[in-house]
């Protein structure tokens, strides 16, 4: 707090995480767990939402105990308020009992708001760990999912589920001890209205029950209308995401227009079942706001048939008594909110969590054996992606490699060629027959897979820098020349999937990568098809044929040219292996070979194989190339680089960003509606009060008639509060089509080099997670703030107009309290914007690991991709950490302000003499 307060925080001033907290002990944690479970019952599923209660249930016991103080200091507060007013009308116990009831009533609430703070701050820490191994366990899930899977979960839903459903999920936890504590709360509640108005508690019992079973089908409604919400998104989000990951070609071909009518007719159909879940919600808080009234008609009315005498001292009790009960019950509809969100989100997630993987019956059995010289072993196989499908994709394979063959695999298109090095790779389920790989395999795809960072990393890929063996690789993929085009070498940075680099760049560096892991068997999956034919023949020869040798290869081609140079030659048609020889053999014996290579013929620009050599060698020397090349390869990359550090607001914005959201669509007016009839709303709140308090004791007013003005006044006032939860709905929605069109229209708009410099993940961020905030948190927020804001103003006029004296202690607390607030903003919003910036991180390694999953695994590099996920994770659960701390902070200083101001009025009343103002 006190560095923000100094300066404007960056990234590497916010403290790590503790141990306990981190994404890493959490997913461990939530795995050890759900393995203890598997092994207690194998045959049935463990469940993954009682791993997760078993993993947290002695923060959940902690913070229900906290839960459990917080709801019997509150229910204390009627209890010290009737012996105030038995105090004010002269029926006190003892001299000083008015002094020790003010003492009393200040550390009553202090206890209140500390055990509060301590409630909703483990709660929260609760819900960030939550978040964190789920998505966690998203991510480790993804990189073992099977083909099946995938087809049933795409990119952009998997993003959806850690981006959104993960955060929903997260946020459940706060709310969770609310689902408990309001029944006991109400129950304490209705204990002191039977001390206060006997039986006529019975009505007030019945009119609450009455509101929560009214709101039944309301909260069956909003399951239904939520689940239908988050298919919406999840087309919307697959729509964006394959739009954007292909925006070059909708450029080149003029598409955008299309695709993006394609977008906003699936985000038309959210926003009807946006409108739905919103509307929904509005009604509930209308009902839950609207209790207090219904309960209060139907106590009153229960007291005036009942002859029970109403008096300042009962009618009072029984007021704060209900406004007691007021704030959880209206808490009910965010509850229940809440839990259909979570719910849904859960079943989501869980249904991922659940599907297929690869299996390690399919996935290949990487042996060691020594004096072994067999690389790959396939007897009787058959092969299929889809597990149950009755005609295999593979059939009849049986194939014997050893180390340092060379064998070439071709083919008719579809004829299964990537199929059988997918298979090798353990990626296709084994129907049938037995498959055994032996030693270290490096993969080459047919589409290039580039991770975003610098050339030295894709290369590297998690290898340790050896400086020979580097320099040895770029030299045989032909990479020395490309290098010093870079500014900055091999340390430039590469955009995502490559985009700043050419087709045979990228091939090219694929082929490094594979070449620096020193690999015992080398899958490569028509690696030359994106290189220009002088490339090719360079790379065929210093790479397959010299580098390579010793090496077991397996090498997919379309260029026949290179055939003849292969131990022996595969040829496949309709998923199996015709014949199986070396090139000469094939080409007297097969038919279709003869095809294919005479099909093949007019491909002009390879020479003979075994005579061309690199032309690298030529003109220039080599090692002035290479001396060149390490000379740039060392200098600092101070900027210009092409992927650009996520921008974020710095400092005090004001209220730019409010009047930026209300600028849209009539917002200012919808705004206005709803702060007028809330302000309404209050203001009948307090006639209503105001009326009870000078009327109740008054023998000129008849009971009659004093319960009928006190409830038309509060239907009245409770009708202001349906404009203004149908006004919020309406701006909120309103609101979110304006800006979603406008962001829609950006991202269509904007030029290449916006997408060349800027990951998919921070953009798919800000059109899921951050426009699902715009979708439905913002306009309730915007009623809590309304709501607050006026309540507080209300309250303090209230305070001022009983015991004016008070204000000689509300004034300097107020200044305190807005000092206090501006020393926690300076921090808080750069939490929150650090916070919002990191949140992309994590989606963007998530696309990255979707596209170039079969890589990922073909270089076991599962592990270190899963770990960097973790690193991510806690680099954006730090900044949120501190800022709901730094907001419980503010929040257990504001209360304690606010009552020293409450105990002072409280010893205003006693200070002053008898008679100085009414008990009511």
């Amino acid at each position: 707090m006190k560095k923000g307060g100094e300066k404007t925080l960056q990234d590497e001033d916010i403290p790590k995480l503790s141990e306990a907290e981190r994404a890493e002990s959490c997913y461990l944690l939530f795995s050890y767990q759900l393995n203890k479970q598997m092994q207690s019952k194998p045959s049935s599923q463990a469940s993954i939402l009682k791993t997760i209660i078993l993993c947290h249930r002695r923060e959940i016991f902690v913070s229900g105990f906290f839960a459990l103080l917080k709801i019997v200091t509150v229910s204390s507060c009627p209890l010290l308020l009737n012996a105030f007013i038995l105090v004010a009308e002269g029926k006190g116990n003892f001299k000083y009992e008015g002094y020790l009831l003010a003492i009393a009533l200040f550390f009553a609430k202090s206890l209140e708001s500390l055990s509060q703070r301590q409630w909703y701050f483990r709660t929260k820490l609760i819900g960030l760990k939550v978040r964190s191994l789920l998505t966690a366990a998203i991510y480790k899930k993804q990189l073992r999912l099977s083909n099946a899977a995938r087809l049933m979960h795409s990119s952009g839903e998997i993003t959806n589920y850690v981006t959104v459903d993960a955060y929903r999920i997260g946020e459940f936890p706060f709310w969770f001890h609310q689902t408990w504590t309001t029944s006991l709360q109400l129950c304490i509640a209705l204990v002191i209205l039977f001390q206060a108005v006997r039986l006529a508690m019975i009505a007030a019992l019945v009119a609450i029950i009455l509101t929560v079973l009214c709101n039944t089908p309301l909260a069956k409604l909003q399951h239904r209308f939520q689940s239908k919400l988050m298919g919406a998104q999840d087309e919307r989000l697959k729509a964006s995401s394959e739009a954007l990951i292909n925006m070059k070609a909708l450029k080149l071909y003029a598409w955008e227009n299309h695709f993006k009518k394609v977008i906003e007719n699936l985000r038309a159909e959210e926003y009807k079942w946006l409108s739905a879940v919103q509307l929904r919600k509005a009604y509930n808080s209308f009902l839950f706001w609207s209790s207090p009234v219904l309960v209060s008609a139907a106590t009153f009315a229960a007291c005036y048939y009942l002859k029970i005498p109403l008096h300042a001292s009962n009618v009072f009790t029984f007021v704060a008594t209900l406004r007691l009960v007021q704030d959880p019950v209206k808490s009910i509809p965010d509850v229940i909110g809440i839990v259909i969100q979570a719910k849904v989100a859960f079943e989501r997630v869980v249904k991922f969590l659940e599907a297929p993987e690869l299996q390690n019956a399919n996935a290949r059995q990487r042996c060691h054996m020594e004096n072994n010289d067999l690389s790959i072993s396939i007897k009787s196989g058959e092969f299929s992606w889809e597990e149950n499908s009755s005609k295999p994709n593979l059939r009849n394979i049986t194939l014997e490699i050893r180390m340092g063959e060379k064998v070439a695999i071709c083919g008719e298109v579809g004829s299964g060629k990537s199929t059988l090095l997918a298979t090798i790779l353990g990626e296709v389920p084994n129907v049938q027959g037995s498959i055994q790989v032996f030693g270290k395999i490096a993969y080459v795809s047919q589409t290039a897979w580039i991770q975003t960072g610098t050339i030295q990393d894709n290369i590297l890929f998690g290898s340790a820098m050896d400086r020979q063996r580097y320099e040895e690789t770029l030299e045989r993929c032909s990479l020395v020349k490309d290098l010093q085009s870079f500014p900055y070498g091999d340390l430039a940075e590469i955009g995502e999937r490559g985009v700043n680099l050419s087709g045979g760049q990228k091939q090219r560096i694929q082929l490094a990568r594979a070449l620096y892991q020193d690999a015992d068997i080398y899958l490569l999956d028509d690696p030359f098809s994106a290189v220009d034919a002088h490339t090719a023949t360079s790379l065929f020869n210093e790479y397959v044929m010299e580098a390579l040798s010793g090496k077991a290869v397996l090498l997919v081609t379309h260029q026949v040219d290179f055939l003849p140079a292969f131990d022996s030659v595969l040829l496949m048609s309709d998923g199996e292996i015709l014949q199986a020889a070396p090139y000469h053999h094939l080409l007297e014996s097969s038919r279709e070979f003869q095809d294919l290579v005479n099909a093949h013929k007019e491909t002009a620009g390879y020479g003979r194989v075994v005579e061309a050599r690199s032309s690298v060698s030529n003109g220039t020397s080599t090692r002035e190339i290479k001396k060149s090349y390490v000379e740039k390869l060392f200098k600092p990359s101070k900027g210009g680089q092409l992927i650009k550090q996520e921008e974020r607001e710095k400092g005090d914005t004001g209220f730019k960003p409010y009047i930026q959201y209300l600028n849209q669509n009539k917002g200012f007016l919808l705004f206005s509606i709803s702060v007028l009839t809330h302000i309404l709303f209050m203001g009948g709140q307090i006639l209503q009060n105001s009326w009870m308090a000078a009327n109740v004791d008054s023998p000129n007013v008849s009971t009659l008639k004093l319960i009928e003005v006190y409830l038309v006044i509060g239907v009245f006032s409770t009708l202001f509060l349906l404009f203004r939860s149908l006004s919020i709905v309406t701006l909120g929605i309103s609101s979110s089509k304006s800006l979603f069109s406008q962001l829609l229209n950006s991202l269509f708009r904007a030029p290449m080099s916006f997408y060349d410099s800027t990951p998919l993940g921070r953009i798919l961020s800000r059109v899921s997670s951050d426009l699902s905030i715009v979708d439905i948190d913002i306009p309730f927020s915007l009623i809590f703030t309304i709501a607050a804001t006026v309540n507080t103003c209300s309250n303090l006029a209230v305070l001022a107009v009983v015991t004016w004296q008070v204000l000689f202690v509300a004034i300097p607390i107020i200044y305190a309290a807005i000092r206090l607030q501006k020393y926690y903003f300076s921090t808080a919003k750069e939490l929150m914007r650090i916070n919002g910036t990191t949140k992309s991180l994590v989606a963007n390694h998530l696309a990255e690991s979707i596209a170039g999953a079969i890589t990922i695994r073909a270089f076991d590099e599962e592990e270190r991709f899963f770990a960097k996920c973790l690193d991510l994770i806690d680099t954006n659960a730090s900044p949120f950490f501190h800022s709901f701390s730094a907001n419980e902070w503010l929040v257990q200083r504001l209360e304690t302000l606010s009552y020293v101001v409450l105990a002072s009025a409280a010893l205003c009343m006693v200070l002053l003499p008898s008679g100085t103002f009414s008990s009511g």
